[in-house]
């Protein structure tokens, strides 16, 4: 039985689109991809700012230095890029990004 601080849950705003047990080994949207949800990329490096989404629970792994997609407002509006984060623990994700 899968345990609550292993489960990333995926959302389209509160339409629930996947869940998939937390491998601490892959990104967002690796996961994503995995528990058959759709997130946008383009460079996956944290540049171009494609796979943008929102964190709704949980805690993202943020880096010491933002990549360019990224910025303080977008941080405090529980941005993060999927393709380059990883989740703490258990997390809520809405595939809409908070623009």
């Amino acid at each position: 039985m899968k345990q609550k601080k292993d489960i990333i849950r995926f959302f389209r705003g509160n339409l629930p689109l996947g869940i998939i047990k937390k491998d601490p080994n892959l990104t967002v949207v690796e996961m994503a991809i995995n528990a058959g949800v759709d997130i946008p990329t383009n460079c996956t490096s944290g540049t171009c700012g494609t796979c943008l989404v929102r964190l709704k629970k949980g805690q993202i792994q943020y880096p010491d230095e933002l990549p360019p997609g990224l910025d303080d407002y977008l941080v405090k509006e529980g941005g993060f890029l999927s393709c380059c984060m990883i989740p703490e623990g258990a997390c809520e994700i809405d595939v809409i990004p908070p623009l």
